[in-house]
């Protein structure tokens, strides 16, 4: 996904508002100004945080956030495994709360705020514009024996496991992998938290090779690209993913929330709007 101007400026004005370092925001605006014509946000932030090493040293720690995260919805886990069993279509409710956990973002986020994520779970149902998309991705795993997720988020993938319990039960052919982060990168999910949250007893854990808060293919490690070669049904999960996955033509269902301008502008919906995507190849 093409990075705007506005985009741009965005990204910059995030570097600007943690350092005041002439020499650092020079950099910034240097690798801004000469990024290539398939260059995605995500790539962008992973050389910020390349520069920022070299000025100031390891970046904002992010453990206590994800431990924190993870824990909150670890101890939602049975009353909502319990609304999902119980929901006329577990699959439809299980990928909605899902989606729901794309909020944790505190990357595209500028305030991540506990009782607004809290509060998007009192609207579980499948919009009706989701409802092709979904009726697609059915039809996709029906035929399909290697699945994908691609994941996001910490505490989000509490939420994806549950999806997966679900997509399992309804299709026991599938052969189930997650993708997650190679390194520490703002809040995302690594193969810690993959273990941390149980999401390894659902899905076979593949690490995408480095810190980088996106999906490029280049930067990835041959197992991670068998991974996503070989996947006959790709779930991606967040902006990120989905910045760095389209366009590359690939079968792709995507989910996530609206979080920023350049998503409500292109999907023309309200600020945390969730989108249920397919792109197809």
């Amino acid at each position: 996904m093409r990075i705007s101007e506005s985009c741009a400026k965005c990204l910059y004005d995030k570097q600007a508002n943690k350092s005041d370092n002439a020499e650092y925001l020079a950099e910034v605006r240097a690798i801004l100004d000469n990024r290539a014509e398939g260059d995605t946000s995500p790539y962008m932030v992973y050389l910020f945080n390349k520069a920022h090493m070299k000025y100031f040293g390891q970046g904002a720690d992010y453990k206590d956030i994800k431990k924190k995260y993870n824990d909150l919805v670890l101890g939602m886990e049975s009353d909502l495994r319990s609304e999902i069993e119980n929901s006329a279509d577990p699959l439809a409710k299980a990928l909605i709360m899902s989606r729901i956990g794309n909020y944790i973002d505190f990357g595209a986020m500028n305030h991540v705020d506990q009782n607004e994520f809290m509060k998007l779970f009192k609207d579980t149902e499948m919009h009706e514009r989701d409802i092709p998309v979904y009726e697609s991705f059915i039809k996709t795993c029906e035929a399909g024996k290697n699945f994908l997720l691609v994941c996001d988020n910490c505490g989000e993938v509490v939420l994806d496991r549950l999806m997966i319990e679900q997509l399992k039960k309804r299709f026991p052919q599938l052969t189930v992998k997650a993708l997650v982060r190679g390194g520490e990168v703002l809040n995302d999910a690594t193969e810690d938290d993959a273990h941390y949250t149980g999401l390894d007893k659902v899905a076979e854990i593949v690490s995408n090779g480095d810190a980088i808060a996106g999906t490029v293919y280049d930067m990835m490690p041959a197992e991670a690209k068998t991974a996503l070669d070989e996947a006959d049904v790709i779930l991606s999960k967040g902006q990120g993913n989905y910045e760095s996955l389209s366009g590359h033509d690939r079968h792709v269902f995507y989910a996530f929330l609206c979080k920023c301008e350049l998503f409500t502008s292109r999907f023309e919906v309200p600020l945390l709007t969730g989108m249920f995507v397919e792109e197809k190849s």
